[in-house]
């Protein structure tokens, strides 16, 4: 049994230049809920993160995060509409692939090398 209800929970995502940072999960469709010097809330739908300004590269590199979507074409075409690899050079941006455990993914890193799995779940 817990001592209290649970409230919250957020993941830190690392951030090697969080101006930049901030920037790309702007044009990604994410709201910023708050921002100061060192850290920044960003929210999509009713999912939030905290944006730390802290970069190591070993672990920026494995860093992952997921966000399941309703259709995960829509989001490669956003993502295209919105030129998100022409402005943020370096970054991984792949389209969406079926795949082996039964998720449709599209793979894209965000300025730091956070690694996010956008996924949609294979209509039966």
């Amino acid at each position: 049994m817990l001592p209290s209800a649970v409230t919250d929970l957020k993941a830190f995502v690392p951030a090697k230049d969080s101006a930049l940072a901030r920037q790309f999960y702007v044009d990604l469709g994410f709201t910023i809920n708050f921002s100061h010097d060192d850290i920044a809330e960003l929210q999509i739908g009713s999912f939030r993160f905290l944006l730390q300004t802290f970069y190591v590269e070993q672990h920026a590199g494995n860093f992952m995060m997921s966000l399941n979507v309703e259709d995960v074409d829509a989001w490669w075409a956003h993502i295209t509409k919105q030129e998100i690899a022409k402005k943020y050079p370096g970054i991984m941006c792949k389209p969406p692939a079926l795949q082996p455990w039964g998720l449709r993914v599209r793979y894209i890193s965000d300025p730091t090398g956070v690694l996010w799995h956008i996924t949609e779940r294979r209509k039966s």
